[in-house]
């Protein structure tokens, strides 16, 4: 299987972005975006934690710490991406803002043609070779190819195909899955996954990057007086990165198959894959708490 993912990396990466993309499009309608342009405060808030803070955030965690270059590529590639695919889904399981959620994803997602090369540029182009170059084209042909196409044709089948789309969305969402753990088992199988290279400093430092995206999705919209069904969506937009995407582009910077940046993009894919797993933590939590919350809030109270 090693051998496999060496010679096909790339283009696991793209189908299974594009899948997951398709899927998620399949479930959406042009209302749904509009439903929330009459609370344009919670979105320009979502818009403006996910574009500008967890960038900084990112930043200064970059500056402060002395972190190996590979992980560094890995968490600048995690905050310039948008909210994942799945924030949606786990923000309906938490009760939270939905289309609130799916405005915030299509939008950030769209805006990544812009900011993830914009991002990129800033906060890692010290950790590359002097001679390598961000092929900035080349990101954006790819977001536009492997994000925003899937996405418009899934809204297109949701409309010329109502009686299928959910089963198109429930498959193409399935197999995406499954090319990600193909992804998973060929890069540790082929020695792009090293625990022991990526050591217990470096995980520290990615829970504790986690772990201040959680907050910041928490107290920031509480601070501009959002609702909680808000905060939740948002919060689920700032934890939940479209890692999919993250993995797609690594692929593309940093290929296995050349040796001078491989080293680079194993650590990087290393960061992006455990982010992934790590970011079900906070997902979790959003999700048990505020239905607790949720219930609490309809138990009639009692007359003293």
């Amino acid at each position: 299987m090693g051998e496999f993912y060496l010679k096909h990396e790339y283009w696991l990466a793209f189908t299974q972005l594009f899948l997951a993309m398709l899927g998620m499009g399949a479930t959406l309608r042009v209302k749904d975006f509009v439903a929330v342009s009459k609370a344009p405060k919670a979105m320009l808030s979502g818009l403006g934690i996910q574009i500008v803070l967890v960038p900084l955030a990112a930043f200064l965690i970059l500056v402060s710490l002395d972190i190996n270059p590979g992980v560094a590529i890995g968490l600048a590639i995690i905050a310039a991406i948008p909210g994942g695919t799945t924030s949606n889904i786990y923000t309906f399981f938490a009760k939270g803002h939905i289309a609130l959620s799916i405005a915030i994803t299509a939008i950030t997602t769209v805006a990544c043609l812009i900011t993830v090369p914009l991002v990129l540029r800033l906060l890692i182009s010290e950790y590359v070779p002097p001679d390598f170059s961000l092929p900035v084209g080349k990101i954006a042909r790819e977001t536009l190819t492997a994000i925003l196409i899937p996405l418009a044709l899934g809204m297109v089948i949701y409309v010329q195909l109502p009686r299928y789309n959910m089963q198109i969305a429930k498959w193409s969402i399935r197999i995406s899955l499954t090319i990600i753990v193909v992804i998973v088992l060929g890069a540790a199988s082929s020695g792009r996954l090293d625990w022991n290279a990526f050591g217990s400093t470096n995980a520290m430092i990615l829970v504790g990057f986690t772990l201040l995206l959680m907050c910041m999705g928490l107290v920031a919209p509480r601070l501009l007086g959002l609702s909680r069904q808000d905060i939740v969506a948002i919060n689920m937009e700032v934890s939940v990165r479209n890692v999919n995407l993250a993995v797609l582009i690594i692929a593309s910077l940093f290929p296995a198959s050349n040796s001078d940046v491989a080293g680079l993009g194993s650590m990087a894919l290393f960061t992006a894959l455990a982010y992934g797993a790590l970011m079900m933590l906070p997902a979790v939590i959003l999700i048990v708490g505020n239905r607790i919350l949720d219930k609490r809030s309809l138990t009639p109270q009692r007359s003293p």
